[in-house]
């Protein structure tokens, strides 16, 4: 029984793990940089295709590397201040050789030199490593952690019906979250705050149209009584007329 012992096995003694590891690293670190005049060229960057139990146990492999390549740049950075732009072997070089700006870059390159050798260590592909400490490095400078994902293939494989994935870099084809739904949620939501201020106001009007109706409803009255008192007016007269008849 395997109590407490950890990663897969996958059907291979340790020597052949690690060299399954290492070849599926380099071909996904060589991924990035796409040759298209080479005859297997890779159909997309920095993704490879495998198992998933193989995935699984290659991302941390790969993502040791890249942490490696990151702690190495800032040492790379420190010495660029004492690196000279002349031709190696030439007169200029020569000089910058002898004095002690060399020995300020040569302690200041001396930790990074020591992680590109770890890396070769494991990769044994001089291409791999400058890949890994030229492009991938700067690429997940910002980045903390997280540097792959591993994608489950519907198709299985052939012959063993073997479940595939994609392993591949982040950074690039990421799913970006949609926000017209939260924008449709927050309008809806400050719609449904305004609606309760219209309606209150709404009743101060309706209160205020009985008072215009009282004030049209005077002139109608005084119109009325006037009318009533001309008519009886009107009825006197008639009356004297007749009586003079």
């Amino acid at each position: 029984m395997r109590h407490r012992m950890r990663g897969r096995k996958l059907g291979r003694n340790a020597s052949h793990r690690k060299a399954m590891f290492r070849n599926m690293a380099v071909s996904l670190i060589k991924t990035v940089r796409i040759d298209e005049e080479a005859e297997n060229a890779p159909k997309v960057s920095g993704r490879i295709t495998t198992t998933v139990q193989k995935a699984k146990e290659l991302r941390p492999f790969i993502e040791k590397l890249i942490t490696l390549a990151k702690k190495a740049q800032p040492h790379i950075e420190n010495a660029a201040q004492f690196a000279t732009s002349a031709d190696k072997n030439s007169s200029e070089w020569k000089t910058w050789r002898e004095s002690d700006q060399w020995i300020q870059w040569n302690q200041a390159m001396a930790p990074a030199l020591n992680y590109r050798r770890r890396a070769f260590a494991d990769l044994r592909d001089n291409e791999a490593v400058d890949i890994l400490f030229d492009e991938i490095a700067e690429r997940f400078a910002e980045r903390t952690g997280g540097y792959t994902r591993i994608v489950r293939l519907a198709t299985v494989r052939l012959g063993d019906a073997g479940v595939q994935a994609i392993i591949e870099f982040v950074g690039e084809r990421d799913r970006v979250k949609p926000t017209k739904r939260s924008a449709s949620l927050d309008t809806s939501s400050e719609a449904a705050t305004e609606e309760p201020e219209a309606a209150t106001e709404e009743p101060e009007a309706a209160t205020e149209e009985p008072e215009a109706a009282t004030e049209e409803e005077a002139p109608a009255d005084e119109s009325a009584e006037t009318a009533a008192e001309e008519s009886a007016e009107a009825t006197d007269t008639e009356e004297d007329k007749e009586k003079e008849a």
